[in-house]
């Protein structure tokens, strides 16, 4: 693993199943017209991106026995070096019902499978063996039933403390006890915002006080996902948003991932923050373009330079 530059975390991972259903509708008789199965989860998403750009991964979390071979198949493809921890049963189906008609896609998500404290503890040695010194840990996506609130809290101060860069993207009690510590990256959407702040951040400008807030609590960089407006950029004292150009959306699926994934990347490049915004922002905006944790690293490259970037 001495090549590894970043180390993702699932603990929640899914099988992405897409389905297109022309005016859906609740209540009534639908028909597909098209299906696609990927394996998904934050962290998962995020080690395809990477994996895909060029930038060495190593993906753990946990899975399910009886469909494990379905994940393990992807990485190989993708050369992503993974260990997650097996548990008794069956990794968690995530439906996305995409209706073309009126531009909407609908989630139906899973609980997943539940986990023991042995599970916690060997997902915490597995990670313990992953970090190293400036090596990204990337803590992605929903807990399962039975992992505690501090479980990002607990792997984050083991990656810190042997001087790893942890970066965070979920939402709830484990988004707000993984930053009790700080963090070197945080990417919550206007939502997750709200949530943690405890008050509504209607405009660009509530966005950018707020995230200040959360850089003076030991955050390095923040990342505000704003949706098809694109997302704000906080690092150091400077702020920047960044907007992308128009594309065709096939799938809204992984597009936050896909901007801690260009984040982290852009870091490793030692950007300026602002053609990390570019970066990240060009990153979600080629995902989104394709269904499933696909990236044409050079459409990336590309879509960048169309991005615009304010200083704010």
């Amino acid at each position: 693993m001495s090549d590894v530059a970043v180390v993702t975390v699932t603990p929640n991972p899914a099988v992405d199943q897409t389905v297109w259903v022309p005016g859906f509708r609740a209540g009534e008789v639908n028909r597909a017209v098209r299906e696609v199965l990927a394996p998904g989860g934050k962290g998962v998403n995020v080690a395809a991106f990477l994996a895909q750009f060029g930038v060495p991964v190593f993906a753990t979390g946990f899975l399910g026995d009886s469909n494990a071979g379905f994940f393990d198949a992807f990485f190989d493809a993708e050369k992503i070096a993974h260990r997650f921890v097996r548990i008794a049963g069956t990794t968690r189906t995530g439906i996305k019902i995409v209706d073309d008609d009126a531009a909407s896609t609908t989630d139906v998500n899973f609980p997943g499978f539940s986990v023991a404290a042995d599970d916690v503890g060997a997902l915490d040695a597995t990670v313990g063996e992953a970090v190293a010194p400036s090596r990204w840990v990337i803590l992605a996506g929903s807990l399962p039933p039975g992992a505690p609130p501090t479980t990002y809290r607990r792997l984050a101060e083991r990656a810190r403390e042997r001087g790893a860069l942890v970066a965070v993207d979920a939402s709830g009690p484990a988004l707000a006890e993984a930053l009790a510590t700080g963090a070197d990256l945080a990417k919550p959407n206007r939502a997750e915002l709200e949530e943690l702040t405890g008050r509504p951040l209607g405009d660009r400008a509530a966005l950018l006080d707020a995230a200040r807030a959360l850089a003076d609590r030991g955050v390095v960089t923040v990342v505000v996902s704003a949706g098809a407006d694109g997302a704000l950029f906080v690092r150091a004292g400077d702020a920047v948003f960044a907007s992308p150009p128009p594309v065709r959306v096939a799938s809204t699926v992984g597009a936050g991932d896909a901007m801690v994934a260009g984040t982290v990347a852009g870091t490793l490049e030692k950007l300026p923050l602002a053609d990390v915004a570019a970066l990240a922002t060009a990153f979600s905006a080629v995902a989104i373009s394709r269904v499933g944790p696909h990236l044409d690293a050079a459409a990336v490259r590309e879509t960048a330079r169309a991005v615009v970037v304010e200083e704010l």
